[in-house]
């Protein structure tokens, strides 16, 4: 009798957002010694695009490994970097809003105009693939955002890459204790599952006489996932309330420890078939909040500002927020690496994870040569 074939794992898509820019002379191979720019106001960044556009010569080339990509060489093989594109740019609207709402929109501003819309943040590229795939899942999509603050300082657009269409709102998760609700409890709205911990256990001890080694193994190991996040967020939850400074509560939390903590939760909704399709804003764009980033800087900074002040040695100090944010991509490939499916391949084998900005420099505030990294191997539709 023939083995019975494994059915293939579903593929699973990351949109990891970026905000402010990037750094270019330290992140794109080619720009090392490009002028350092200076402040360009956003109603002008269509203005200066023929000046500033790197010319690049279309073509496949090996990866060069610039000072802001070091953190993904351990993932060599997995990633690759695509240079020139553009996104929708509309004059009249704040370049920083707009950035971040039009990011994944499939509205064009010829069509914005058309229906009277400011800003064209049609139905994105994350609900359009939840659309599609979300029938085979609690929910279509998830939606993350890493910006701890809870009160608005800017209008949602600033916050929130993923929309059901103009001006609807996909609305973001920032606390990991709500994303943790959300993701496990019976329903969204009021009860809760008092501990998914005992859940899984139970479930694992019925099952346990009929598993294979391997699938205990990877049982446990699911297992051991959900007792680090619990305990991780029993220690965030203690910062917050032992924090005794001026400053907000939120603005001290370590940003690392938040930002892989909403990762782990994510794709432990992966893991468990709860949804296959997320976008993760690692922060809000401008904003103008101080952030502490631990291993970084010895006090908290203000990312916004320091784009804007790139000149002397000022971008070798904001490329430090560069690398952070690497570091922390770097560290959801790594998981994904590690989670094995149930085919025993790596959930990083069936998956598609980007890194990206909306803007190509927080100085110029330029809406073209936008920074893209791929990582994941969507079986086998990806080649690195």
């Amino acid at each position: 009798m023939a083995a019975k074939r494994l059915a293939k794992p579903d593929k699973k898509l990351v949109i990891m957002y970026i905000p402010n820019g990037i750094v270019r002379r330290q992140f794109f191979p080619g720009e090392g010694e490009a002028e350092l720019p200076g402040f360009i106001g956003g109603f002008n960044a269509d203005k200066t695009k023929e000046q500033r556009r790197y010319k690049n010569e279309p073509g496949i080339y090996d990866l060069e490994w610039t000072p802001t990509m070091q953190p993904l060489k351990e993932h060599a093989k997995d990633v690759t970097m695509i240079t020139g594109l553009d996104r929708t740019f509309k004059n009249g609207q704040d370049v920083h809003a707009q950035g971040a709402s039009c990011y994944l929109t499939s509205l064009s501003p010829v069509q914005a105009e058309e229906q009277g819309i400011r800003h064209p943040n049609g139905r994105t590229l994350d609900q359009l693939i939840g659309d599609k795939v979300g029938y085979k899942t609690v929910l279509n999509t998830l939606e993350i955002s890493c910006n701890g603050f809870r009160a608005p300082k800017e209008p949602i657009e600033f916050d929130n890459i993923s929309w059901y269409g103009p001006g609807k709102i996909a609305p973001s998760i920032r606390d990991p204790r709500k994303l943790y609700d959300r993701l496990f409890s019976k329903d969204s709205l009021r009860t809760h599952v008092s501990d998914v911990t005992d859940l899984v256990l139970a479930d694992a001890r019925a099952l346990s006489s009929r598993l294979s080694s391997e699938d205990r193994a990877t049982m446990d190991e699911y297992m051991t996932m959900v007792r680090n996040v619990e305990v991780r967020m029993a220690k965030l939850e203690k910062l917050l309330a032992d924090a005794d400074i001026s400053v907000p509560k939120e603005e001290i939390l370590p940003r690392g420890e938040y930002i892989r903590l909403q990762a782990d939760l994510m794709l432990l909704g992966f893991q468990m078939g709860i949804t296959n399709v997320s976008t993760f804003m690692i922060g809000p764009e401008r904003w103008d909040a101080t952030l502490m980033y631990e291993g970084v800087f010895d006090k908290p900074v203000q990312h916004h500002n320091m784009t804007h002040n790139q000149k002397g040695n000022g971008y070798l100090e904001l490329a430090k927020i560069d690398t952070f944010h690497m570091q922390q991509y770097a560290y959801m490939i790594r998981r994904m690496k590690e989670i094995k499916e149930s085919d025993g391949s790596s959930m990083l084998d069936n998956s598609l994870i980007t890194y990206g900005a909306a803007l190509g420099d927080g100085a110029t505030h330029q809406y073209y040569d936008l920074p893209m990294i791929l990582a994941g191997g969507a079986q086998g539709q990806i080649k690195q």
